[in-house]
């Protein structure tokens, strides 16, 4: 490969990526497994501390499971937007129109929660201590959503706060932090982008280059 194809591969790269944006309308249409599975198989590739890989998955596709994550979030979240948010974060959110109610989470057909292992990691009976999980998490995530994006799949992150109730939907241990929620879907046919969502900044802001 030339440094032409280089250039080429990386633009239409940041093309398709350009198009990416969080989607709160989802369809029920069925997403095919395999496309989870190979997104997960690509967020495992992510750079990592030690490589201990300190990151778990739980899928969530159960319409049982799925409503409990509903009910449990939306708790917290009620709570968040009735003053625990403070005033001035809930004016940043304003313009993208949210609010308590999540119906996304129980009508999106796949939910992908992503728990960072403090301990354990390759081996999960070895409980030593990981280190970087919050960046290793973070950067698997971000594979994983590109993954599903190029695959035509839309995504939201969700972060109910607190988030421990997911230790108990999911049955993972307590030496694991749920991180996010990926929802994970086709858009629904009331799907909208607010015009906020559309303001991104340029490369002059978004680099300094010494």
């Amino acid at each position: 490969m030339n440094d032409a194809e280089r250039i080429e591969r990386a633009r239409a790269f940041r093309d398709t990526m350009r198009t990416r944006r969080s989607c709160r309308a989802f369809s029920e249409e069925p997403v095919p497994r395999e496309i989870i599975e190979a997104a997960l198989v690509t967020a495992g590739s992510a750079p990592n501390g030690a490589n201990r890989q300190p990151w778990h998955f739980c899928i969530v596709s159960s319409p049982e499971a799925k409503s409990a994550i509903r009910v449990a979030a939306e708790e917290e979240e009620r709570a968040f937007y009735e003053g625990r948010a403070g005033s001035e974060w809930l004016e940043a959110l304003w313009p993208l129109g949210t609010g308590a109610e999540k119906p996304f989470l129980e009508t999106a057909p796949w939910l992908i929660i992503a728990f960072g292992q403090r301990r354990g990691g390759l081996d999960p009976d070895n409980l030593k201590q990981n280190y970087y999980v919050t960046e290793s998490v973070g950067l698997a995530c971000g594979l994983l959503l590109a993954t599903l994006h190029q695959a035509g799949v839309a995504t939201l992150v969700h972060t109910p706060n607190p988030m421990r109730f997911l230790n108990r939907v999911c049955r993972r241990p307590e030496h694991e932090k749920p991180m996010m929620v990926i929802v994970a879907g086709y858009p629904g046919a009331d799907a909208t982008i607010p015009a906020h969502a559309l303001e991104k900044k340029s490369l002059e802001q978004l680099a300094t280059w010494l």
